[in-house]
């Protein structure tokens, strides 16, 4: 078997989106990759190889009533969704094409934890 997975993202909730983007950029050194929202409520956050999501969402992302908890890139993610839905694994999201240019599904934990696993569609 292939290792389809390729790193993962602890998802952050925050209180206070701009306090947290000050925290994150000004003290720690993380540059920001991209931002969802208008004012901004989401953001990926990168230093070198560290990756951090910040939600500021009640609940979530649009279209992630739930939130995340964690994000998972992987490589072959139909295959990964195929394998899971098979054995059996609780699938809380099917796999889907989003408007930010991902493919991804997400999968709720026993302890009712939201972990999305995603892969670039470009």
């Amino acid at each position: 078997m292939t290792d389809r997975f390729v790193e993962a993202a602890p998802v952050l909730r925050s209180a206070d989106y701009e306090h947290s983007c000050t925290f994150y950029r000004n003290l720690l050194g993380f540059t920001i990759h991209e931002e969802g929202g208008d004012p901004p409520r989401f953001g990926i956050y990168v230093r070198n190889g560290a990756i951090l999501f910040i939600n500021a969402w009640d609940g979530g992302p649009p279209g992630h009533p739930g939130g995340w908890e964690a994000y998972i890139h992987v490589h072959e993610i139909a295959d990964v969704y195929a394998e899971w839905a098979t054995a059996g694994v609780p699938i809380t999201r099917p796999l889907t094409d989003t408007v930010y240019g991902m493919k991804e599904f997400e999968i709720t934990n026993p302890d009712g934890n939201v972990i999305c696993f995603g892969e670039s569609q470009d």
